[in-house]
């Protein structure tokens, strides 16, 4: 799945997995992981997330990546932030305070961009990538991450053969071959959705979980 694919659906405007409001677990789940009130937090593949700004209002220096830039810029545009650009051989950094966006491609990311995080939160980057994707996915973020950096994350569950993602189905036993090693993993709470979203069934799922973990690089 190549970059351009999510380039051209923000184009389009074909964006179902963006939310209006910011998620639920977040709110519930951050202030128990342990973070520190003054990490700064990485968010990968963040699109126009509301989630960054309600970190950035719990004190956090905040640093998303996005590979599209229309996605980068309707963030600043619907928060009502103005924001500067400074464009560098791999990424458009756009950035308000200590709120900041990278717009370029997740895997050319190195340690030194991110900031001195030592925390982040995945809402949306994991089940975004088909399941080859994954294992590189989880070994940048293990290279980019320090020992002790602490994250929340969360993972959407069903049948595969069900529906055609993305967002892609990663169960929990994929989520701790793809951590051995790199990342210690808390499951905090499965919630069935099935009975919260009625278009999951119409679209003719029979099971629907949304699984929230905390993980900690090791």
């Amino acid at each position: 799945m190549k970059s351009q694919f999510w380039i051209d659906r923000w184009v389009a405007g074909n964006i179902g997995w963006h939310r209006p409001g910011v998620n639920e677990y977040l709110m519930q789940y951050w202030p128990q992981v342990g973070v520190d009130s003054a990490a700064n937090v990485f968010v990968p593949l963040c699109g126009k997330s509301l989630d960054l700004t309600w970190l950035a209002e719990q004190g956090h220096p905040v640093i998303g990546n996005e590979v599209s830039e229309k996605a980068v810029e309707d963030f600043f545009a619907d928060a009502d932030l103005e924001s500067t650009r400074e464009k560098s051989d791999r990424f458009e950094r756009f950035a308000h305070g200590d709120l900041s966006i990278l717009c370029g491609d997740f895997f050319a990311l190195i340690e030194e961009d991110l900031q001195g995080a030592t925390a982040w939160y995945d809402r949306a980057a994991q089940v975004a990538l088909p399941p080859e994707m994954r294992e590189a996915y989880y070994e940048k973020l293990a290279e980019l991450l320090p020992v002790g950096a602490i994250g929340l994350s969360l993972s959407f569950e069903y049948p595969q053969e069900q529906k055609t993602g993305p967002p892609f189905s990663v169960e929990e036993d994929e989520i701790q071959r793809l951590c051995h090693g790199r990342f210690s993993v808390e499951l905090l709470e499965r919630q069935d959705r099935l009975a919260l979203e009625p278009r999951l069934v119409e679209q003719g799922l029979t099971r629907a979980d949304e699984a929230i973990y905390r993980l900690v690089r090791i």
